[in-house]
């Protein structure tokens, strides 16, 4: 890697926008077209607090990398997520990035809506004094992890998506110098999507007869 390039990485992992393959969990109640809509409202708010981050950044796409699309190329590397579940294809990200000479990676999904630039910039400010800095996810799981070696145990014997990752992970994790951040929520069901009143804008009158 370039010695004049930043020690700090960012991994952004997201789902390839289609309807009915994003926010399946949302969909079941909003559908899949006003998910679709979510979604992509979601992707534009981690575009836009992650463009000027101070920090390399790699968007892993989940099915294929598009030519042109809200991630601008000058600005994000667009890499293809590599294996058979959630937990090999955040290791191999990892692994590229330590392999590549980054020395401070931390990876995000692209649909927390509540998280912001500033809360980035302090995950690697934490990052810096800690081995690794954890972000709880109010569902049991997490929405940041950040890492200065690879520990491959992390990343297997998980259930993706159930509610014991985030103290399993912790386990694995016991003997790191470990920060965790302030818990926040994800947008996976409806009730998450009804503290944002700006977001269930989105939902068109059609999808809203059909909630209410």
């Amino acid at each position: 890697m370039d010695s004049t390039l930043t020690k700090d990485l960012l991994l952004i992992f997201t789902r390839n926008p289609e309807a009915g393959k994003v926010k399946k969990r949302l969909a079941a109640t909003i559908g899949n077209e006003a998910a679709l809509n979510i979604y992509l409202h979601l992707l534009a708010h981690t575009a836009k607090i992650t463009r000027e981050l101070h920090a390399e950044k790699w968007v892993f796409y989940s099915e294929e990398i598009p030519q042109e699309d809200i991630w601008d190329k000058d600005i994000f590397s667009k890499k293809l997520q590599q294996g058979s579940d959630l937990g090999e294809r955040m290791e191999n990200a990892f692994r590229s990035g330590f392999e590549a000479g980054f020395r401070n990676i931390i990876i995000i999904g692209s649909d927390l809506y509540d998280l912001s630039k500033e809360d980035l910039e302090m995950a690697f400010l934490e990052l810096q004094q800690a081995e690794a800095v954890i972000g709880p996810a109010k569902d049991g799981g997490y929405y940041l992890l950040g890492l200065k070696s690879l520990s491959s145990k992390i990343f297997k014997k998980k259930n993706w998506g159930g509610s014991s990752v985030f103290t399993s992970t912790l386990t694995d994790l016991k003997n790191h110098k470990l920060t965790q951040l302030e818990p926040r929520n994800d947008i996976d069901r409806f009730e998450d999507l009804q503290q944002h009143p700006d977001l269930l804008k989105l939902i068109s009158t059609k999808d809203e007869e059909q909630l209410f």
